[in-house]
């Protein structure tokens, strides 16, 4: 749409289902560029893709036109079909349902490429449950414990 002008930023973050340690290094990389070709061919902007054997983020610059929910799913939907196409883990890879998106600032930016760089070093110290309930209330997100987790 002619004469609008925006700027909007995710900061994205799902889980393998059942928070199980199924992304390798031997082909995370593969995993990134396949997701960032998704949201490429979604016409949005990945900025930074990262994350550990359970879980990842993802910083988005999104159009305005953007169903985050729906970006979100296919995503979701069309990386875990590939990894089960590649026969990368034994039995069905599956991400767990739903999503954290938090909203950044364009001074908070290089803050979060910086803190999603980091995760390897960031989760020595810190599990995912606890990383993403810090979240949750750093934003002010009201949850209940027993829809926060798949646990198998």
């Amino acid at each position: 749409m002619a004469n609008t002008y925006t700027q909007l930023y995710f900061h994205i973050v799902f889980a393998v289902k059942g928070r199980k340690n199924h992304i390798s290094k031997s082909w995370e990389d593969e995993l990134y560029k396949y997701i960032t070709g998704i949201i490429t061919n979604k016409n949005q902007k990945l900025m930074i893709i990262n994350g550990v054997a359970n879980h990842i983020h993802l910083l988005i610059g999104t159009k305005p036109n953007c169903n985050l929910s729906d970006l979100v799913r296919d995503v979701k939907a069309n990386s875990s079909k590939w990894i089960n196409e590649k026969n990368f883990v034994k039995g069905k890879f599956e991400w767990q349902t739903g999503f954290g998106a938090f909203t950044v600032s364009q001074s908070g930016i290089v803050n979060v490429i910086n803190y999603i760089k980091k995760q390897e070093e960031h989760h020595k110290i810190k599990s995912f449950k606890e990383e993403y309930i810090d979240f949750l209330n750093a934003y002010e997100i009201k949850y209940r414990n027993e829809y926060l987790f798949d646990d198998e």
